[in-house]
């Protein structure tokens, strides 16, 4: 469990940045290369790369080196874990909600007026 956490503690980090995210939704079309990714962001292909070193890092995203091309491929697997975390937050929350909007119904006086 712990270990888990980690690993989404390090994806979500990995997300908060605009420029991983829109590499991330570049990904999700399709793999590619270094260079395509860093085309349309405004920085240095250095900082491109230190980027993908997060992303990867993270779980994100996997990178490959073929000859003097370096591609990347998003890993839906670890999106997976980060959307199931999600849904547990949210089902646990509705649940919540709606043994308030039980209690906040039982406590209503039967001709509407307010029990205070």
């Amino acid at each position: 469990m712990l270990n888990q956490q980690a690993s989404l503690d390090l994806m979500f980090q990995a997300l908060a940045d605009p420029s991983r995210r829109m590499m991330v939704e570049r990904l999700s079309q399709g793999p590619a290369s270094v260079s395509e990714l860093a085309k349309p962001l405004d920085m240095s292909l250095p900082a491109v790369v230190q980027h993908l070193q997060v992303l990867e890092a993270s779980g994100l995203i996997r990178t490959e080196k073929v000859g003097r091309v370096r591609s990347c491929t998003l890993d839906t697997g670890a999106l997976q874990r980060a959307e199931q975390w999600i849904h547990e937050r949210r089902a646990l929350w509705e649940r919540r909600l709606d043994r308030l909007g039980e209690y906040l119904a039982l406590s209503e006086d039967p001709k509407g007026h307010d029990p205070t």
